[in-house]
């Protein structure tokens, strides 16, 4: 399972995705890929998110936590690596 969630992103970039992925809501993205596809998905949101949008993507693996995600632009929220897990903080305003 893949989800991508995107705020303030560029329609073309929204557009991509869902050439790609379901959008179950808005700018809530839904799929199921191999690690290849998974990681041009990424090069694409990259690519395309633009100064004013942010996103994450969540996947599936065999870790102790059963997932793992990628963030990317501008948000409050960001992942550190806590004794090997992942987990996100705030950053100050």
């Amino acid at each position: 399972m893949l989800v991508v969630v995107v705020t303030n992103a560029p329609p073309r970039l929204r557009g991509r995705l869902a050439a790609w992925l379901v959008e179950i809501r808005a700018g809530v993205y839904v799929g199921s890929y191999s690690r290849r596809t998974r990681e041009m998905i990424w090069e694409q949101v990259l690519l395309g998110l633009g100064p004013e949008g942010d996103a994450v993507m969540v996947w599936h693996v065999p870790n102790d936590q059963g997932y793992e995600f990628r963030t990317a632009g501008h948000n409050r929220r960001m992942p550190v690596d806590f004794d090997g897990l992942k987990l996100v903080a705030f950053r100050p305003e």
